[in-house]
């Protein structure tokens, strides 16, 4: 029969940062269709999702997988397969009893569970076989997929999905524990690690320009050298010829060579003004990352006094409960004692007016 869908729903599709391994990199634009896929053939399940005709997700589950949910609205799992984590983003929708992300991973454990069953009872055919064909058949239900079964074939994948306008959810808190304060430390991060590539690539290529700016100079040496030795030339041309339509020639030649010289004169000059411009937008790029990384530094200061304060807060948190938790006590003591003296009083209101009855 083929693979078959057994389970879908509609998800934002993230995949963990191969650089940093910590934050999350968007792979669809919108929401797209992610599907639980089971191959009777080979008896496996798969997650599939594609965006357009790309398939953004192709991951087997096998018994050691494990899907964490981090909210109400995101988890992931990671795939050693693929060398990567995926990380889905699911929209709110209150009129369910259930979120997605919940059905999602319960879906998820239950066919890790059927995954395992399914290694097992693989295992214990092997196990029973005894005939070199027996071994044979068995190693072929214990034969590693193929690039061809991991990555499904055109059969396989499922429609073109259609894009709608949900916004998407972004990994929440729990899903990247970073406080606001270290988000803007990473914001700034990046945008040093920015400057430092883009300051990096200026500054070969004003390596490179300077090499070049030397090289055009000995140039610019030698064409005036040899435009003076050509003047030189037409000089002792016009002196010595007699022949004044050939040296009228001739100095037209060496005036159109003078000429294309100054013209190239002229654009090597332009292109050093061009490079001392881009020499200056270097050390202003220079200023910024320095102007950055003071930011960064206060930033991570006033990280620091926060974490105080907090840790402040909570100590007087904790003191505050426990004077709470004592007055409690002690107002549940004057309770009782004021429940004993009512009694009491109450006692002796009887006795009295049984005195006054007797009397």
């Amino acid at each position: 029969m083929g693979e078959q869908p057994i389970f879908s729903t509609r998800a934002h599709v993230f995949q963990i940062d191969p650089n940093t391994k910590k934050n999350w990199v968007p792979t669809s634009k919108h929401a797209v269709t992610v599907s639980y896929f089971y191959d009777s053939t080979r008896n496996v399940y798969r997650i599939i999702s594609l965006d357009g005709s790309k398939a953004i997700i192709n991951s087997t589950i096998t018994p050691n997988m494990t899907f964490t949910k981090t909210s109400q609205k995101f988890g992931q799992w990671a795939d050693s397969r693929a060398n990567t984590v995926y990380g889905l983003g699911f929209s709110s929708e209150h009129h369910l009893s259930k979120s997605f992300c919940i059905q999602f991973a319960e879906k998820f454990q239950e066919f890790k569970e059927a995954a395992r069953l399914a290694k097992e009872k693989s295992q214990e055919k092997m196990e029973l076989t005894s005939t070199p064909s027996q071994e044979s058949a068995g190693g072929d239900l214990q034969s590693p997929l193929t690039p061809e079964s991991i990555n499904g074939t055109d059969d396989e994948r499922t429609p073109d999905l259609t894009q709608n306008s949900e916004p998407r959810p972004e990994p929440t808190q729990n899903a990247l524990p970073f406080t606001h304060s270290s988000a803007i430390s990473k914001h700034w991060e990046a945008e040093l690690a920015t400057l430092k590539g883009n300051n990096a690539k200026l500054t070969a290529a004003l390596l490179e320009s300077t090499a070049n700016v030397k090289q055009w100079k000995q140039q610019l040496a030698a064409y005036q050298e040899e435009a003076e030795r050509l003047h030189k030339r037409v000089t002792e041309l016009e002196c010595v010829s007699s022949q004044a339509n050939a040296v009228h020639t001739h100095k037209t030649e060496l005036n159109q060579t003078i000429q294309e010289l100054e013209e190239t004169l002229k654009v090597k000059e332009e292109e050093i003004e061009r490079l001392k411009q881009e020499i200056d937008n270097a050390r202003e790029l220079q200023e910024q990352r320095d102007s950055l990384t003071q930011k960064l530094q206060e930033v991570e200061i006033r990280n620091k006094d926060l974490e105080g304060q907090l840790s402040d807060l909570e100590q007087r948190l904790e003191k505050s409960q426990n004077e709470q938790e004592a007055f409690r006590n002690n107002l549940k003591t004057l309770l009782e004692i004021l429940d004993g003296k009512i009694f009491e009083l109450t006692e002796l209101r009887d006795n009295l007016a049984k005195l006054l009855e007797r009397s």
